[in-house]
C-alpha cells in the first residue's frame, strides 16, 4: 500500500509575452539590418560606376518630416516607458493615457511617411535606388503598422479588466524600443546618407 501524494501540478508559463516580443524584436533588428547592409552595398556599387550617382537627380527628400518622424520616435518610447510605470503604480487613467498618446504618435509617423512617399513622386522601377527606398521605408512602415495594433491589443487587454497583467505592457514598451533603434538606424541611413 502507498501513501504517496500525487504530483504537483505544473506552474504556470511566465514571461510569455515579453519572451516573444524579444524574439520579435531580434527577427526586427536582423530584418532591418540585413536590409540597411543591402542599402549600402548598392550605394557603393552605384557609386563605383562611371557617373557615380545613387538618387536620382531629379529626386528630393524632404528632410524635415523624416525628422519629425525620428521625433515622434522618441515621444513613442517616453508614453511607452509611461505605461510601464503607471501600469507598475496601478493607475489606469494614466497607463490609458500613455497607451493613446503611443498610438495618436505611432500614426504622426506613419502619416509622415506617407507625405513623404507622396512628395517624391518616384517610379520605383527605375533604378537601384526607387526600389531600395521603397522596400526599406514600406518595411519600416509596416513594422510600425503591426506596433500600432499591438498598442490597440495591449490597451484592450490592460484596460479590459486585466490590470494585474502588467507583462504585456513591458513588452509593448520593448517593442517600440526595437522599432525605435530601427528606425533610428534607417533615418541615419536612408534620410541622412542618403
Amino acid at each position: 500500500m502507498s501513501y504517496a501524494l500525487p504530483p504537483a501540478p505544473a506552474p504556470p508559463p511566465r514571461r510569455q509575452v515579453l519572451v516573444g516580443t524579444a524574439l520579435a524584436g531580434a527577427g526586427t533588428v536582423a530584418l532591418i539590418g540585413a536590409m540597411l547592409a543591402a542599402w549600402v552595398v548598392q550605394r557603393d556599387r552605384a557609386l563605383d560606376v562611371a557617373d557615380g550617382t545613387w538618387v536620382p537627380s531629379d529626386v528630393t527628400i524632404p528632410e524635415v518630416p523624416a525628422n519629425v518622424m525620428l521625433i515622434g520616435m522618441i515621444g513613442v518610447v517616453v508614453f511607452a516607458q509611461w505605461a510601464v510605470y503607471a501600469a507598475r503604480r496601478g493607475e489606469r487613467v494614466h497607463t490609458g493615457l500613455a497607451f493613446g498618446l503611443v498610438g495618436l504618435l505611432a500614426i504622426a509617423v506613419i502619416n509622415a511617411q506617407a507625405y513623404i512617399w507622396n512628395q517624391v513622386e518616384m517610379p520605383i522601377a527605375e533604378g537601384g535606388y526607387p526600389g531600395m527606398f521603397y522596400a526599406v521605408t514600406g518595411t519600416m512602415t509596416a513594422l510600425l503598422v503591426v506596433g500600432l495594433f499591438f498598442t490597440a491589443v495591449a490597451t484592450f487587454r490592460y484596460l479590459g479588466g486585466r490590470t494585474t497583467d502588467r507583462e504585456i505592457v513591458a513588452a509593448h514598451a520593448l517593442y517600440w524600443y526595437v522599432l525605435a533603434a530601427a528606425f533610428s538606424a534607417v533615418w541615419y541611413v536612408v534620410y541622412v546618407t542618403k
